[in-house]
């Protein structure tokens, strides 16, 4: 099958189109330039944003999966969750109809919903109801936190402990984490090809084990070989003072809206293996395999 992909140069991309490749698909992406040739995959030049920098670019293909997602927004630069999310999204499905493609595959992420506290989850469910009313054969996966070589938040963890033993943690950190392994979300939107019961359904994705944020950073710490860090309270009134104010800084690691998906934990209770049929990699193993010295993202 000729897959038309959009964000699939990113993190969880570069997964996707070697689980797609080993099954004897044939991805096409959507690339600001083009990178190096990679065997198996075609590149067509285009921007998400602009329709008509890609409008024939889906031709010929049998179904389209966008990836396309942010996690900050940086307005000042055209970063914007209204941009990336909804109006992406809104391109990609008329690109879809566009070319008579009638299968369509969405990344949405966990905790996303009409009545959500944060804007991040409320633009993800604005495009999932444009998905919802496409008249395509659509499929959601809404994955949890997702860890695997190249990714940001355990490797940006990982780099703060090989510097010092430290890690500030913000209120009581026992919120819950369910982390999900970049091969297994790969996994699913593949098979999600192959099984037609998936057509018109909803997914929440989540790995094998719920850690509270206390629990993964030891388990951050044991995967590279150190002890546990020691780890100082940062009272969630002083942080909710404070953020909105660095948060404009775009080295400040944290913004509002993350603050609040963290605080409102990620997990989920696993429905999605019944239909998928396979377990999750354990976390502590999975991040083992990268977390060696000289392997991390630096």
């Amino acid at each position: 099958m000729k897959i038309f992909i959009s964000g699939g140069t990113g993190f969880v991309g570069g997964h996707l189109i070697r689980e797609l490749i080993s099954r004897g698909h044939e991805p096409r992406l959507l690339v600001h330039r083009r990178a190096p040739a990679i065997e198996g995959v075609e590149q067509v030049e285009g921007d998400v944003t602009r329709p008509e920098s890609f409008l024939d670019a889906a031709q010929g293909c049998q179904a389209v999966i966008n990836l396309v997602g942010i996690i900050r927004e940086f307005p000042s630069r055209g970063i914007t969750f209204q941009r990336l999310h909804v109006q992406a999204t809104a391109n990609m499905l008329a690109a879809a109809k566009a070319a008579g493609i009638g299968r369509y595959l969405q990344m949405s992420a966990l905790g996303t919903r009409k009545d959500a506290r944060a804007e991040y989850h409320r633009s993800k469910f604005r495009a999932e109801e444009l998905v919802r009313a496409s008249g395509l054969e659509w499929t959601i996966l809404r994955p949890s936190l997702i860890y695997g070589p190249g990714d940001s938040f355990i490797n940006m963890l990982a780099g703060q402990l090989r510097h010092a033993p430290v890690m500030p943690v913000m209120g009581n950190g026992r919120y819950r984490l369910q982390p999900i392994h970049a091969d297994d979300v790969a996994r699913c939107f593949a098979l999600s090809l192959e099984l037609g019961e998936t057509i018109a359904h909803c997914y929440d994705l989540c790995g094998a084990n719920r850690l509270s944020y206390l629990e993964l950073l030891d388990a951050i710490a044991d995967a590279m070989g150190k002890p546990a860090p020691l780890k100082p309270h940062a009272p969630l009134a002083l942080m909710k003072l404070i953020i909105p104010i660095m948060q404009h800084i775009p080295q400040f690691p944290i913004t509002s809206d993350q603050l609040r998906m963290l605080l409102e934990e990620s997990i989920c209770d696993g429905g999605w293996q019944k239909t998928f049929g396979f377990e999750p990699r354990d976390f502590k193993e999975g991040i083992r395999e990268y977390l060696k010295k000289g392997h991390a993202k630096t």
